[in-house]
C-alpha cells in the first residue's frame, strides 16, 4: 500500500490557511484599535484624496493602461523563465518559437511607447 501522492500538497494548504487565519485572528485580538478621522480616510500616497461620487466615479484611462502594461510584460518574464530552463532540449525550434514571441511583444511595447503610454506625466 502506497500513501496518496496529494497529501503532502493538501498538508501545505491547511498550514497556510491555518496560519493565515491565525495572522488575521492574533492581529484583530491584539492590535490597537485606535480609529480616528485620519485613518479612516483613503490614503493616496500623501496626496489629499479626491472626492468620489456616490456611483463610484471613473478611474482615468492612464490606471487601466498602466495595469495592462504590466500583465503583457508580466506574461512575458512568466514565458521567458521555462524557456531559459529548457534552453538546450528545445533547440532551433524553441530559439525561433522564442524569436517570434518577444518579437510580438515587442510590437506592443512599441505601439505603446509611440502612442505615450510609458509617460507618467
Amino acid at each position: 500500500m502506497s500513501a496518496n501522492p496529494y497529501i503532502p500538497i493538501l498538508v501545505i494548504f491547511a498550514i497556510g490557511f491555518g496560519f493565515a487565519a491565525f495572522s488575521v485572528g492574533i492581529a484583530a485580538v491584539t492590535g490597537p484599535a485606535r480609529y480616528n478621522r485620519a485613518k479612516q480616510e483613503a490614503y493616496e500616497c500623501g496626496i489629499e484624496p479626491s472626492p468620489q461620487a456616490l456611483q463610484g466615479g471613473r478611474f482615468p484611462v492612464k490606471y487601466f493602461l498602466t495595469a495592462m502594461l504590466f500583465i503583457v510584460f508580466d506574461i512575458e518574464i512568466v514565458f521567458l523563465y521555462p524557456w531559459a530552463v529548457t534552453f538546450d532540449k528545445l533547440g532551433l525550434f524553441g530559439l525561433v518559437e522564442m524569436a517570434i514571441f518577444i518579437g510580438t511583444v515587442f510590437v506592443a511595447y512599441a505601439y505603446v511607447w509611440r502612442r505615450g503610454g510609458l509617460e507618467w506625466d
